[in-house]
């Protein structure tokens, strides 16, 4: 069923009759009826303005966008929240702008509107969109958004009610480095009134800078204020030039003898009338003739930051400053003149930007006609190139194969004979009017190829050329306007409007044109702003596959220059109802009736996929901080407090490119990690008006959205990896009864439907594309299954984002071009046409990554247990040598199995280029010399990455994209098929002594042709590279195991310490020139930590010999220290008697010589006698003295 986002059907015109009444009229009134039934939902409209981070709560104020650098005026704001869930000690900073949101009803006062809405709770939701810049060199591409909640705010001027007099919503104006072009879509949160959506263009304007008295003026000119009627009455249209998607500046010229210009950063919602500082000279010569010297401006072109103009012969550029693209010193000071010796005739654009840069031409007269200066533009540094480079194209027309040559457009107009179209063959008849060719264009999606001049050729193949008839050769075309999306609108050298689908052969009329006379007289009685009856187109131009006008309007001599929509559907409508009518009679009065030509009453999109997958689409969500006031209104703190929450949540994003996955795959994981245990407890206090700083900050207001649902409406781009699908379906209801019935002879009875769907691929040889169709009589109704898919033919790999191929494919309802539409509450819609660009390679956002949360918990589940490192890492887990982490045979002692080799999913680009580490078909032989591999493989670019995690898990983690395949019993980690190359290019036993290997080491350690023992790791995966160097791994390979052999780095790791040895692998993984699955060239290196590698035989040996030696030494120690340990103590005892004799002896003679020298002869011989006798007693008791202590001991 189609849900209730999809536009509703307008009423089937099958017959419809009213009383009789001239055609006109009922033309009118028709018109008028349809204005009043969607009157309720147009009387309302978004306003939004720029305001600067100072100025927010001032009214009647709005800002230029220029300022680029983020500002340092919040962070003290975040010191006061100290029991919120925010890290104090994180640097937030903030955006110079906000954008500040009202919205207006007809005849209402906007203030009592916009508080009326706050009070039924009314809050704007704005969607900011990055555009992805230009030099994908510089900048990662990505599909970046990001959706804000707008806060109330009260205004700062006087009030005398209690509460609130005026108030606004406010969002901050959040800015991404490499993007200076931004969408900002404004909806409502569906209460209070209804308002429709809006969107805004808020562009970065580079050329603007603030003067010594801190106003704002252009470094291109200088700015006037008086729009004088003769700048404009009476002036041509000219075309509006630029880089499609990619400029913020639009410049438009061509005002009469005067150096002015129109400029503009919100595609003139607002614009600037500027007279540019250049020096206005004019050089003739022989070779470069002119009738006259006029100040005119006939040429403008801008570019993501450079604009381009051409004054009689002069072209100029001026590069903006834009410190977002590029350093600052970028910048022109003035205007630079280029190609200054060459006469220019015209300058030509190139709408579309190719290899990281843009592009304009030059097309040249004088001595160097029919040579053409191209010339590019990137990061703002400009350089022109003459081609061709020898010869001109007119002397390498037939005497030259460098040039091809397209078509020989035919010399006379053909005649059509009452054809829509006619198919040139050459056998056609022609008129007497001849061919005046002035341009030739062509849509890069589509293919189609137009040119035109007083006729208009178009061709899908470059080779058949078909006349479309409908354009009338009285005519000569001015310029096309292209929506790039299938519409085209032509205006004539007379200011006619002409329109066209690309791929329909019918051209019709808008301007002029009874439907645009009854449309303006509708205008003009209801005193609509946006018309006058006396007007000047300026420029037609495309915005959004919307046809736009810039129209200058005199009413009461009073001059004003706005932006319209051009009405393409209702006068479309117009024509087809005044121009296809019937008076029937019925009784007696005529009755006027109205055949609808749609083939078919509704038509609605099913089945559409989730868009993220296709679209590439990351979008955040942030909600303002919860403030603790009764009213609801925030303050200036809280405002600041929401620029630094935005600031941090894109930030996040911008870091997140990394290497390895965190635990929950979300940019947001890391800011809360260590606080959401706490969520409840910073809920209370919040609820209890507890939290400090007046605000309370809720963990889950900043968030990225993976699960997105379809608008019901095709997406506005799609990306195709290799073989990718891409499936919907169109159901139609069937005017009347468009059935019938076909029967074959020996076929069952079939039903058919006359309403019939054709698809047109733009490159069929790249793409193709199945219908189903499925008929229901009951409703009335057919179902068409649509189901896209890439061939793999004709894209090689490449990095993510990089030279994606264009292609399209339009799907059209048989019948429908120009006559079926669906009135919505935006007014009619044209339906029976479908465009969608198509870019196939490998899509935005595709990168490697490694799951560390599944990594752990898979090595658990294959070996019952997990060993981390005895200092234990979050960031980086270790793994035991000997564990087997894939399911295989566990292989025999000291050595180990890798988990499956890369489970490949798709995540995201790396914002470098990593150094080319394999050639496209084959890698290095065995015989190739270290220097010609020196070429292939550049070890000295691989810097050392912040470890992270270890199984190559391949995920989406932008897209929240995690494929796994259940077994019984367990869950493995499984991929899209795809083969990769895996080597250790690095590696050190600690993170301070990693070292990358040389090429030769390199191949020595990886190869499976190593001869020299040094090996780190093998598999038993057979399949190699066609020179057999190394290994190809797949989602089905067993994985590898770990050798360390003799020659090898981690052979012979010394412990640190008393623990077992462990190394850290620098890892890289690859699939260039190996992988046939996909068109991304992967390419990720990563550390591996694994601990308890063996020792090697030697050192086992020699530490065995140590250990065994001293062992035994202490053993032999301790038995000869018990054995020897009496007789060292009897000797010690021995020499301590002996001392005590010595001391004994001593004190005898000192005593002996104080009792008198006069008795010594006497008592000398009775001494010697006595003392002989004593030793001789005292020698016998010694040993029995000894061995008593002995035993006592």
């Amino acid at each position: 069923m189609c849900g209730t986002a999809m536009f509703p059907a307008g009423p089937p015109w099958s017959r419809v009759r009213v009383l009789q009444v001239l055609w006109a009229l009922l033309a009118v009134l028709l018109a008028s009826w349809r204005l009043w039934a969607i009157k309720d939902f147009q009387e309302c409209t978004w306003q939004v303005v720029l305001n600067e981070f100072k100025r927010v709560g001032e009214s009647g104020v709005s800002d230029s966008f220029f300022e680029q650098e983020p500002v340092d005026t919040v962070s003290s704001l975040f010191h006061m929240l100290v029991d919120s869930p925010l890290n104090p000690s994180e640097k937030y900073l903030g955006f110079p702008y906000y954008l500040k949101i009202n919205y207006s009803c007809e005849e209402k006062p906007s203030e009592d509107l916009v508080r009326m809405g706050h009070l039924t709770g009314l809050k704007p939701l704005v969607l900011v969109t990055f555009q992805s810049p230009v030099n994908f060199y510089r900048w990662k591409i990505e599909q970046l958004q990001i959706q804000m909640e707008a806060a109330p705010f009260r205004s700062k001027e006087p009030c005398m009610a209690e509460e609130v007099c005026s108030m606004s919503w406010y969002t901050p104006m959040p800015i991404k480095n490499g993007s200076v072009v931004m969408r900002v879509d404004v909806s409502s949160n569906g209460l209070g009134s209804f308002i429709p959506d809006k969107r805004f263009q808020m562009n970065i304007n580079g050329f603007l800078k603030r003067d010594q008295d801190n106003n704002i003026q252009f470094t291109v000119g200088e700015k006037l204020f008086d729009l004088m009627p003769r700048y404009f009455v009476g002036v041509s249209s000219r075309p509006l030039w630029h880089t499609v998607d990619q400029s913020p500046v639009l410049i438009l010229g061509g005002i009469p003898n005067e150096k002015y210009v129109l400029m503009t950063d919100t595609s003139f919602k607002d614009f600037s009338l500027v007279e540019l500082s250049i020096d206005s000279c004019w050089v003739g010569s022989f070779y470069c003739p002119h009738s006259g010297f006029t100040a005119t401006i006939y040429d403008t072109i801008a570019t993501e930051s450079t604009l381009f103009i051409r004054q009689n012969q002069l072209v100029y550029y001026f590069t903006g400053t834009y410190t977002t693209l590029y350093e600052r010193n970028r910048g022109s000071g003035s205007w630079v003149r280029v190609l200054a010796s060459e006469c220019i005739k015209k300058l030509c654009p190139v709408y579309f930007h190719s290899n990281g840069s843009e592009y304009i031409m030059a097309l040249t007269m004088g001595k160097h006609e029919g040579y053409v200066y191209f010339g590019t533009i990137r990061d703002g540094q400009v350089s022109f190139e003459m081609l061709p480079r020898k010869w001109s194209v007119c002397e390498q027309i037939g005497a030259s194969d460098d040039l091809e040559l397209l078509y020989h457009i035919p010399e006379f107009i053909p005649e059509a004979r009452g054809l829509e179209f006619l198919m040139i063959l050459g056998t056609e008849s022609y008129t007497s009017t001849a061919m005046a060719p002035k341009g030739i264009f062509c849509n890069p999606y589509n293919n189609l190829i137009f040119i035109w001049g007083n006729f208009l050729l178009q061709s899908s193949n470059k080779e058949n050329f078909i006349y479309l008839a409908d354009f009338p050769k009285e005519l000569s075309i001015k310029y096309m306007a292209r929506s790039f999306r299938g519409a085209v609108a032509i205006v004539t050298e007379t200011e006619e409007i002409w329109y066209l689908l690309e791929g329909s052969y019918r051209v019709y009329q808008l301007f002029p044109s009874k439907g645009w006379q009854v449309h303006i007289s509708l205008q003009l009685m209801q005193q609509s702003s946006l018309y006058a009856s006396n007007e000047t187109m300026l420029t037609l131009f495309y915005e959004d596959s919307k046809l736009y006008q810039l129209v200058y309007l005199m009413n009461n001599q009073k001059g004003q220059l706005v932006k319209r929509l051009m009405p393409v559907e209702q006068l479309l409508m117009y024509q087809q109802h005044t121009s296809r009518y019937d008076l029937e009679r019925k009784g007696g009065y005529l009755m006027l009736s109205f055949i609808n030509f749609c083939p078919f009453s509704v038509m609605r999109l099913r089945s559409l996929p989730r868009p993220q997958r296709y679209t590439r689409q990351e979008r955040y969500r942030a909600r303002p901080p919860r403030v603790l006031e009764r009213s609801g209104f925030h303050n200036e703190n809280s405002l600041a407090i929401y620029q630094g929450l935005v600031y941090y949540l894109l930030w996040l994003h911008s870091v997140y490119d990394k290497p390895y996955a965190d635990p929950v795959h979300d940019p947001t994981w890391r800011w809360w990690e260590n606080n959401k245990q706490d969520q409840d407890y910073y809920f209370f206090l919040a609820s209890n008006w507890r939290s400090s700083g007046g605000v309370s900050v809720e963990m889950d207001s900043y968030e990225k959205i993976y699960n997105l649902e379809s608008a019901y409406e095709l997406p506005e781009r799609i990306f195709l990896d290799k073989g990718t699908e891409y499936s919907f379906a169109i159901f139609l209801s069937a005017q009347g009864h468009t059935f019938r019935t076909q029967t074959e002879l020996g076929a069952a009875f079939q039903l058919h439907s006359q309403v019939d769907v054709g698809v047109v691929l733009a490159d069929p040889a790249c793409i193709e594309a199945s219908v189903k169709q499925e008929v229901m009589i009951n409703r009335n109704s057919v179902l068409f299954s649509i189901t896209l898919k890439d061939k793999k033919l004709c894209y090689d790999q490449g990095i993510s984002g990089h030279h994606l191929m264009k292609t399209s494919m339009t799907v059209n309802v048989v019948g429908s071009s120009g006559l079926c539409f669906q009135e919505t509450h935006r007014g009619p819609r044209m339906q029976g046409n479908l465009m969608v660009p198509v870019f196939i390679g490998c899509p935005p956002g595709k990168r490697l990554a490694f799951d560390i949360t599944y990594t752990v918990e898979y090595s658990r589940l294959k070996n019952k247990h997990y060993f981390d490192c005895v200092h234990v890492n979050p960031e980086m887990p270790c793994f035991l040598f000997r564990d087997s982490v894939c399911p295989v045979p566990s292989p025999a002692q000291f050595t180990a199995l890798l988990p499956p080799p890369l489970c490949a999913l798709p995540p995201h680009s790396s914002p470098r280029r990593l150094p080319t580490l394999f050639p496209a078909a084959s890698h290095f032989p065995p015989s190739r010399s270290s220097a010609s591999r020196a070429k292939l493989i550049s070890s000295s670019g691989l810097n050392p990455l912040q470890p992270h995690s270890f199984l190559p898990l391949l995920l989406d983690s932008r897209f929240g994209d995690r494929r796994l395949r259940q077994f019984p019993g367990q869950s493995v980690c499984t991929s899209v098929p795809g083969s990769y190359v895996l080597l250790v290019v690095g590696g050190g036993p600690t993170m301070d002594s990693l070292k990358d290997y040389s090429e030769d080491e390199i191949y020595r350690f990886n190869s499976p042709l190593d001869k020299t023992n040094s090996l780190i790791w093998t598999t038993r995966t057979t399949r190699t590279t066609k020179d057999s160097a190394f290994h190809i791994m797949s989602h089905e390979s067993p994985g590898i195991e770990w050798l360390c052999l003799e020659n090898a780095p981690c052979y012979d790791s010394v412990p640190q310490g008393i623990f077992a040895p462990e190394f850290f692998f620098k890892v890289l993984v690859s699939n260039r020139g190996v992988d046939t699955s996909t068109y991304c060239n992967y390419q990720l290196t990563f550390l591996l930590h694994i601990h308890g590698l063996p020792l090697s035989p030697k050192r086992a040996l020699f530490i065995v010999m140590v250990s065994a030696s001293v062992f035994v030494g202490l053993v032999i120690f301790y038995i000869a220290f018990c054995l020897l340990w009496p007789l060292v103590v009897k000797g010690c005892t021995m020499i301590r008697w002996k001392i005590n004799d010595i001391i004994a002896s001593e004190s005898y003679y000192t005593y002996a010589s104080i009792s008198g020298i006069s008795s010594m002869p006497s008592l000398r011989h009775s001494r010697m006698g006595s003392m002989f006798s004593s030793r001789m007693t005292e020698d016998r008791a010694e040993p029995k003295e000894a061995v008593e202590r002995q035993l006592m001991t």
